[in-house]
């Protein structure tokens, strides 16, 4: 195991192969075990309607008669979004609360845009309704379920979805400005999340359910996580596993999933044919995806380095008026807000964040704390502002987007 930098500021200690990191999306592996596992039993079956195990009224939206299923919320495939709309901003964690009333609510109103199956969407809304129907399934929580179905039988001492027994161990995240980041448990959109993005996990445990799916070690759920892998829906990128994406074809194939939350970053890759993974954990919000598929395939190109330490300046309010507004791309829009002193960003919906603020770095360039994302305002010979380039947080090229109500 290798290792650098410190657990957290004023906590000099390296990180070891112990340290706890919130591994975000990466979580979508262990949900997806569980389902695995239910259907080797007999409890549950792939082509199981979701809406047969979540609470009556829940609302899950269907498309001429043709329900979502389990299968279709495990690859991806139900047309559900990425993340409800509506979230609230990061900045009011004290006060802001999100339900599962919440969400269903949502589901209640939201129309499908095409047949489930018939396209790959990425949505955690669909893992989070995994989740809660495997765990009411069970007559049992998701945190319940997910220690008796996979933490104690594969031995994983360290990984849960609460911070208590980790505390000690937790590694402190950090945004995108190297600033301390809250517990990703404060953010009132992990209260039903939870399923899709919110465990806690260490390098050693990680390593440990990859030497099972590789058979180096035996184990009660091996026979499940084959199952995870035999089961195959297109992607984008290539084909969508229970829980793993699936890059590459025949030899060149990588079973990976990445993960990240508003402080930490985390991959996990391995390699079928050659049998080796690699796990990557970070507590700086910067992916690291690419560092993964480097060690195991050295052709596979590091992304270039981001500025990671930003200032923020004072601009006089006038400024600020002049940037609010609307902007679009395409059929996306982009809500500049001047809220109070400061700018404010809502992102589309099928983003999957909630309103950010935006800090400014010079006069026309302002990033967001929480994540490396950036915002550059352009304007005419005239000094009036008529577009501005986004940089999505996750190393995306610039997207432009033109003023659009003035």
């Amino acid at each position: 195991m290798v290792s650098y930098g410190q657990v957290g500021e004023g906590d000099q200690r390296p990180p070891d192969g112990d340290t706890a990191f919130e591994i975000g999306s990466m979580t979508k592996v262990f949900t997806a075990l569980v389902l695995a596992d239910m259907v080797r039993r007999g409890e549950v079956a792939l082509e199981d309607p979701i809406a047969k195990y979540l609470p009556l009224g829940a609302g899950v939206p269907a498309l001429n008669g043709q329900p979502i299923t389990l299968l279709d919320v495990a690859t991806h495939t139900s047309g559900l979004p990425l993340m409800p709309d509506g979230l609230p901003p990061l900045n009011e964690l004290a006060t802001a609360k999100y339900s599962d009333a919440h969400l269903y609510a949502f589901l209640a109103r939201y129309e499908l845009p095409r047949q489930a199956a018939a396209k790959w969407d990425y949505s955690n809304i669909g893992y989070s309704l995994l989740g809660k129907a495997l765990a009411a399934r069970a007559a049992a929580d998701y945190e319940t379920l997910l220690r008796t179905r996979v933490v104690v039988p594969l031995e994983l001492n360290n990984t849960g979805v609460t911070v208590q027994g980790l505390k000690a161990r937790l590694a402190v995240g950090h945004d995108g400005s190297l600033q301390p980041t809250p517990p990703l448990s404060t953010v009132p959109i992990m209260s039903v999340m939870m399923p899709a993005g919110g465990v806690l996990s260490t390098a050693n445990d990680l390593l440990r359910l990859l030497s099972v799916a590789m058979g180096y070690e035996r184990s009660p759920l091996a026979p499940a996580m084959a199952a995870m892998l035999s089961t195959r829906r297109p992607s984008p990128g290539g084909e969508q596993a229970l829980g793993w994406m699936v890059e590459g074809r025949g030899d060149d194939q990588l079973f990976v999933h990445d993960g990240g939350t508003f402080g930490f970053a985390s991959s996990m890759v391995w390699d079928p044919k050659k049998r080796a993974g690699v796990v990557v954990l970070s507590n700086h919000v910067a992916a690291v995806g690419d560092v993964a598929r480097h060690v195991l395939r050295p052709s596979h190109p590091l992304a270039k380095p981001a500025a990671t330490k930003r200032m923020e300046i004072a601009l006089d309010s006038a400024i600020l008026d002049s940037y609010a507004g609307r902007y679009t791309s395409g059929t996306e829009a982009f809500i500049i807000t001047k809220d109070g002193d400061f700018l404010t960003i809502l992102l589309p919906a099928d983003w999957g964040l909630p309103k950010l603020r935006l800090r400014p770095e010079s006069p026309r360039d302002f990033f967001a704390a929480e994540l490396p994302l950036r915002v550059t305002f352009q304007t005419n010979a005239d000094g009036h502002v008529t577009g501005l380039l986004i940089h999505p947080p996750r190393g995306q090229k610039g997207i432009p987007a033109k003023r659009a109500d003035k």
